[in-house]
């Protein structure tokens, strides 16, 4: 749960520095809605940029708009991707 925590944390750090945000990264809740009423008010810019970061941050490739539209509605769907597709590497490697 505190890395889900952290994750979360992160998220909302990526999404005011590279969105330039004008709120800080505490005051995003989890559930926000990241566009449309009740939201952050952001825009088709702002989720290719946020494409980009997620990509960069965490090799989370977001293939199409139908992806996009699931996995950018808030910080707990983003953070949920992001968990799933580390969950998709290869087993981490065990030293003996």
């Amino acid at each position: 749960m505190e890395e889900l925590n952290a994750l979360k944390r992160r998220l909302k750090t990526i999404l005011v520095e590279n969105l330039m945000l004008q709120v800080g990264a505490d005051e995003i809740g989890d559930d926000q809605p990241l566009f449309g009423p009740g939201s952050l008010g952001l825009d088709s810019v702002d989720a290719l940029q946020l494409v980009v970061a997620l990509d960069k941050n965490f090799g989370l490739k977001v293939p199409d708009p139908a992806a996009a539209k699931e996995v950018l509605q808030s910080v707990s769907t983003m953070a949920t991707a992001v968990q799933r597709n580390a969950g998709q590497g290869s087993e981490p490697k065990r030293s003996s």
